[in-house]
Formats: structure tokens, C-alpha cells, sequence
């Protein structure tokens, strides 16, 4: 509604109450979003370091792998070469 002058009728307390918290709202999911922009690219930059280790981690398994074999038994034919040679 507009007055006879032509002027915006002004607002009610609610209505200026409204305002003032849907504009603290507004800013305060500004300032999440920045937050979780934030977070992301801290999480890109922890997944990229991690992935620099693969490699690396990649090698450490092979080691892991073949240090926990079981050493193989010693053949037979080295077992008899040997007492072959002892007999003479």
C-alpha cells in the first residue's frame, strides 16, 4: 500500500525483525559455504599427500609379503651331494 504521497508505508516491527534475521540467516550461510569451501580443499590436498604414499606403500607390501614366507626346506639332492662328499 502506498500513502497518498506517494511513500512506501513503513514496516512493521515483525516485518523489520523478519528482515534483520533473514539477513543474518543469509550471511551466516555465506560464511558456512566459505567454511565447507575451505574443508573441501583441505581434504583435496590430505587425499593428494596420501596418494603420493602409494607407491611407496605398494613396495613395503612386496617386502611384507616375501618376509613373511616360510624359508623353503633345503633340497634333497643338496642333502645327499653333501654326504657324498663327506664319505671320502
Amino acid at each position: 500500500m502506498a500513502t497518498t504521497n506517494g511513500a512506501p508505508p513503513e514496516q512493521s516491527l515483525f516485518e523489520q525483525q523478519r528482515e534483520q534475521l533473514l539477513g543474518d540467516v543469509a550471511a551466516s550461510l555465506e560464511n558456512v559455504l566459505q567454511n565447507i569451501n575451505k574443508l573441501n580443499r583441505s581434504l583435496e590436498g590430505v587425499i593428494a599427500v596420501g596418494n603420493e604414499f602409494g607407491q611407496v606403500e605398494g613396495l613395503w607390501s612386496q617386502f611384507e609379503n616375501v618376509m613373511s614366507k616360510e624359508p623353503e626346506p633345503p633340497r634333497e639332492e643338496a642333502k645327499e651331494g653333501t654326504e657324498v662328499e663327506k664319505a671320502p
